[in-house]
């Protein structure tokens, strides 16, 4: 299932901009962190049941590392920053650099993948809040290693509805990783979620048409 049978047009090209503009947020903040630019593409988008999505990250028996981060508010929903374990020594570089010998970067790895998930979580879910005017509670960040399917299923594993999957490529001058961000909310959620998006285009029409 492809976002716009999910979404209108107006309210898809009104959430990619909402991420586009997050991923910028992002970017910026872990360019300053690592002293190199740092590239978060604009996430393609897509709505597709839990089990789908653990098949488009990987392979069921592949490991990823994940961060979780838990919304609370005029919607509910658990944000993840997903990455193929393969890839996550290669975050850790990024953040701390190569200076470290390989047995210590690893122990390192929680703590900056954490980080990383951190930054990038809170850009989305910030300008989420900011831009639909919401009052919302975030959670700490959660770190955690597994299959996809158990990362994506793990909390809730009686369910299979609809998430919101996000394709990002993470690209710094000597890395290019891939990851995910995912938005898991049930049917209800969900629906308070696109009732968000009509109230900022209202607001933003109406506006408009007092400017006119």
């Amino acid at each position: 299932m492809i976002v716009d049978a999910v979404l209108n047009p107006l309210q898809q090209d009104t959430l990619t901009e909402f991420f586009n503009i997050a991923m910028g947020r992002a970017a910026a903040t872990l360019s300053r962190m690592v002293s190199e630019e740092v590239s978060l593409s604009v996430p393609q988008m897509r709505f597709v049941r839990r089990s789908e999505a653990a098949d488009l990250i990987g392979a069921t028996e592949d490991r990823v590392c994940s961060v979780m981060q838990t919304l609370r508010g005029h919607f509910a929903a658990d944000a993840m920053l997903i990455f193929p374990e393969t890839r996550s020594l290669e975050i850790v570089r990024v953040m701390i650099g190569d200076t470290l010998p390989l047995e210590d970067i690893t122990e390192m790895e929680q703590e900056a993948m954490t980080e990383v998930g951190n930054i990038i979580l809170n850009a989305c879910i910030g300008t989420l809040s900011n831009l639909l005017d919401g009052d919302f509670t975030i959670g700490l960040p959660s770190f955690r290693v597994g299959s996809c399917s158990e990362i994506l299923n793990g909390f809730r594993p009686a369910l299979d509805e609809l998430v919101l999957l996000l394709h990002i490529n993470f690209s710094v001058e000597r890395y290019a990783i891939q990851g995910y961000v995912v938005f898991l909310q049930d049917v209800a959620a969900f629906s308070s979620f696109v009732e968000s998006i009509d109230r900022f285009l209202e607001r933003a029409m109406n506006g408009a048409g007092a400017g006119m």
